[in-house]
């Protein structure tokens, strides 16, 4: 198996936390977790046809968000970035890395209702940004996926 590539158009959402709702109900948060796994799950289905991957995992995520208005210029500069503009998103409401990866690695993961991973649990290293769009380019996600060779050492007692 070579490098699997799953690209996802939708908004990244983070799975923050959980909330109580009665009789050991736990809902997320976010209202935006839920459209962003199935984006992730949908994707998955079209661009992954091999089995589910008990093995460990090599993924790399590149999460892309719109950009606000806020990055343009006015009048007949509304369609171009300010200088100032910046590459990577840092803002507190597109959440944190970790919180993106987990609500990523769910939508891919069979435990969740995905069709890649047996289990997230199977991801043994990652490498991931976020970042906004450049020119012509959707918001989402490109997923890379590497099984990771499970080579033991051998130890010689001498």
């Amino acid at each position: 198996m070579g490098l699997i590539y799953i690209p996802v158009v939708g908004i990244p959402a983070p799975q923050g936390s959980k909330r109580h709702v009665g009789h050991g109900v736990m809902i997320e948060s976010s209202k935006r977790v839920k459209p962003w796994r199935q984006d992730v799950r949908e994707a998955a289905l079209k661009f992954y046809h091999g089995p589910i991957i008990e093995d460990a995992v090599d993924i790399s995520i590149v999460f892309i968000f719109p950009r606000p208005k806020s990055h343009y210029g006015t009048g007949k500069n509304a369609h171009r970035l300010k200088p100032s503009a910046p590459k990577y998103v840092t803002s507190v409401r597109n959440g944190d890395l970790e919180k993106l990866e987990r609500s990523t690695y769910d939508g891919l993961s069979q435990k969740a209702g995905g069709t890649v991973l047996q289990d997230d649990s199977l991801v043994a290293k990652n490498s991931n940004e976020k970042r906004y769009c450049k020119r012509d380019e959707h918001p989402g996600a490109y997923i890379y996926i590497k099984k990771l060779k499970n080579v033991q050492q051998h130890l010689k007692v001498v």
